[in-house]
């Protein structure tokens, strides 16, 4: 099973476990439009890191869906949390709007600098995406931003995924592209 693949010079990592715990540059978190922060990752960044990335973000709203907005990141042990915006008060989502968002929180990451990075599965909690559609829309979006961009600050993008059912879902896919790109 596929975990991890160097694309160009960026290190692209699967982690099972908990993002909050990332010790990189940034942290995404998967969010509505509006940058309120409930349940799912963004309830676990707001309770490790703090009310006051909720107050920044919501300040921040509304941002457009498919878009990724930026705030400090409390007491995480990061520098940024990357919201990337993947669905609207009606809590729907869509690959094309998955891979809107990842590619919007890669260019951010370059804007900023960003060396390391870590990303959930965005939109496969209340926005109910298959991690298998996610992992595809993800994944190659990464690929190709990496292939295309000419310099990225990139070094590592690690991809945090809560439970055994993610994880194996993300490692398939994984290596069925590197396995087509071959």
């Amino acid at each position: 099973m596929l975990t991890e693949a160097r694309v160009k010079t960026v290190m692209i990592r699967l982690c099972n476990g908990d993002i909050t715990a990332y010790d990189g540059d940034a942290i995404v978190n998967a969010a509505n439009n509006h940058l309120w922060m409930g349940s799912g990752v963004a309830g676990a960044i707001k309770r490790k890191g703090g009310d006051e990335i909720e107050k920044e973000a919501v300040s921040i709203g509304p941002v457009k869906i498919g878009e990724a907005a930026v705030t400090g990141a409390g007491k995480l042990k990061v520098d940024y949390v990357i919201h990337a915006v993947v669905m609207g008060q009606d809590f729907k989502t869509s690959e094309r709007i998955i891979r809107e968002a990842t590619q919007n929180v890669l260019i951010r990451c370059d804007e900023l600098k960003i060396e390391r990075v870590a990303l959930p599965a965005l939109g496969t909690g209340v926005g109910a995406v298959s991690y298998d559609v996610c992992a595809r829309a993800m994944l190659e979006e990464m690929i190709y931003y990496i292939e295309e961009e000419e310099e990225t600050s990139l070094k590592e993008i690690a991809i945090y995924l809560y439970g055994d059912e993610a994880y194996q879902a993300f490692a398939e896919v994984f290596e069925q592209i590197l396995s087509q790109r071959a």
